[in-house]
């Protein structure tokens, strides 16, 4: 992938901050990205009911009473979407298609993605663990439109941190 140095600057002249990532902890930097979504960790609520053997009630009713308790269940993560201008490397698509026809076990990656300041300053950093293409999109494009076309990765992973 390439090699973001060249690319800092120019970033950082059109936007208040970009997303730079890194897979199983490169040195460099193996993309940058100005849109990012889905950073989501939600816990799930399961809710157990009892009765209590209390006597209730204004006329002291010698019936339990009903007391439910929400304790925390199983975590899950929702799927990162990451979007970028298109340009010429073939290496999402190449992960992705490495995925697609089977290989997805050895293609499980550690995730860094850091979060920086227009004065490259490293506002935070998060890793996914297991972190494996589950989606590739390029936007729809129009020879008519002075807009660049915008390549989107959409990202399964197991684990979410944040680490900064």
């Amino acid at each position: 992938m390439a090699n973001g140095s060249d690319n800092i600057s120019e970033i950082l002249t059109a936007h208040r901050f970009y997303l730079e990532l890194k897979l199983d902890g490169q040195r460099d930097a193996d993309a940058f990205f100005l849109e990012c979504q889905g950073f989501k960790r939600t816990q799930n609520v399961i809710e157990v009911t009892q009765v209590t053997s209390q006597k209730w009630g204004a006329t002291g009713q010698n019936k339990g009473m009903v007391v439910t308790t929400k304790i925390p269940g199983n975590v899950k993560s929702g799927n990162l979407t990451l979007r970028r201008g298109m340009i010429n490397s073939t290496d999402f698509w190449k992960w992705f298609e490495d995925v697609q026809n089977g290989q997805w076990s050895n293609k499980r990656k550690l995730l860094s993605l850091s979060i920086y300041s227009q004065g490259n300053e490293e506002l935070a950093r998060f890793e996914l663990e297991g972190a494996w293409p589950c989606g590739y999109k390029i936007a729809d494009v129009n020879a008519r439109s002075s807009e660049i076309e915008i390549e989107e990765l959409e990202v399964a992973f197991e684990e979410f941190k944040r680490v900064k």
